[in-house]
């Protein structure tokens, strides 16, 4: 029983040297930095700027899935699938980069803290609200490109139109748990309340881990 969990852990250390060394992870961080320095300043409610920077982390997590999801050539992957299984391996890949976009979203939500006006709400406060946002978005971001990658979609064309389209969705949907968490912390501020996106979260938890499942089953039937 002990074997299974160092088996991931080893995988999830494979997938992040991978990421690390491929420097991928380059552009969807550059991009998530320029849209935060766009929209936030220094001053700016807290709560309006948590949400703004949550809501930054669905396309980037999406493309980070997609990044962790094809590091590999098809034959190294074929290795490590034989070795560890297809399911252990796809999934690592899927974490990775969930990890990823939540420290990403994680120093975002600090540099808020620090640097915009809470009005009063407790910084501890504030940043359990924008934690649970951040969850939320990266979550939402992590199934859409769960969905939007392979194995489900092979064809780079396809799948990138796919986690695009999928991400503009997450922003514009009425019940995506993503838009419905960032809401949440805006009318907060408006309305001058501190709302924490719990059920907006577990409803984010329950949708990346479908999706994650979904990728994987398909990635365990290919073999």
């Amino acid at each position: 029983m002990t074997a299974r969990p160092a088996v991931l852990v080893a995988l999830l250390r494979y997938q992040a040297a991978l990421l690390l060394r491929s420097q991928r992870w380059l552009a969807p961080v550059l991009l998530y930095a320029a849209f935060l320095a766009v929209g936030i300043r220094p001053g700016d409610p807290v709560l309006d700027s948590l949400g703004y920077a949550a809501a930054g982390l669905v396309p980037v997590t999406a493309w980070l899935v997609r990044i962790c999801v094809t590091a590999e050539p098809d034959a190294a992957r074929d290795c490590v699938a034989a070795a560890a299984g297809p399911v252990r391996v796809h999934a690592a890949a899927l974490l990775t980069a969930l990890a990823g976009a939540l420290a990403a979203g994680g120093a975002s939500a600090l540099a808020v803290l620090l640097l915009c006006d809470r009005g009063g709400v407790p910084a501890g406060d504030a940043g359990l609200a924008g934690a649970l946002a951040v969850a939320a978005c990266a979550l939402t971001g992590g199934a859409v490109g769960a969905l939007g990658s392979r194995p489900l979609l092979g064809r780079p064309g396809f799948a990138v139109l796919a986690t695009g389209l999928g991400s503009l969705l997450a922003w514009g949907v009425g019940a995506s748990p993503a838009r419905l968490a960032v809401t949440a912390l805006v009318v907060g501020s408006r309305e001058r309340t501190l709302p924490l996106p719990l059920s907006e979260c577990a409803v984010a938890l329950l949708l990346a881990a479908g999706a994650g499942a979904v990728a994987c089953a398909a990635a365990a039937r290919r073999r």
